[in-house]
């Protein structure tokens, strides 16, 4: 029986992913060997490129010295392959995160987009309704300073200044007005006669 340490070799090589060794006899005795190392988890199509190695020679030469010939190159290729497959995965979290952000980017335009066309429209209804003399429906009218902070010094200006135009809002929200007078009125006092004069005329009488 042949005892081989073949395969211990093999076990030996430095390599990730699947090692497929082609033998093909050649002339003059020899062999031609290809090596070629497949990574099904590298997902870079250039891996494809890699060409496999290949080796002329004699029984006895690949006996001597094949696995010293093929340790280098098959380690290198194996950490190119593992080195792609870590840049494809880099890049592919890199698209990811980019589309993530674009996303959220298009969201956060959108969202301003809205606002600021509700703050216009709420400004022109402003500027409508103090065209009107509605100076104090207009002030109403005026966005809260909460919903648009960076907006605060315009929007206090704009309420003061429309404030100015109408009296104090009472606590009800109505415009505290003078209350008229009430009409003066005469009291007309009918001539009549009193009691005492009845009385005088009946002791005359008797």
């Amino acid at each position: 029986m042949m005892n081989t340490n073949f395969f211990n070799q093999i076990q030996q090589l430095d390599f990730t992913g699947n090692l497929q060794l082609t033998i093909t006899k050649g002339a003059k005795n020899n062999l031609i060997v290809s090596i070629l190392l497949l990574n099904e988890q590298c997902g870079d199509s250039a891996k494809n490129l890699i060409p496999p190695l290949t080796f002329n020679a004699s029984a006895q030469e690949f006996d001597e010295g094949f696995f010293q010939q093929i340790s280098t190159p098959v380690q290198k290729v194996s950490g190119l392959m593992v080195d792609m497959e870590k840049f494809q995965k880099q890049l592919d979290e890199a698209k990811a995160q980019s589309a993530i952000e674009k996303a959220k980017t298009e969201k956060e335009k959108k969202e301003q987009e809205t606002k600021d066309k509700k703050f216009k429209q709420a400004m022109d209804k402003v500027d409508e309704l103090e065209k009107e003399g509605k100076h104090r429906e207009a002030w109403m009218k005026v966005p809260d300073i909460t919903d648009y902070p960076e907006k605060a010094d315009e929007l206090r200006k704009r309420k003061t200044s429309l404030s100015d135009k109408f009296a104090t809002p009472s606590l009800f929200g109505a415009t505290e007005e003078t209350a008229p007078e009430p009409p003066q009125t005469e009291v007309a006092i009918a001539d009549c006669p009193t009691d005492i004069a009845d009385e005088d005329e009946d002791e005359n009488e008797y």
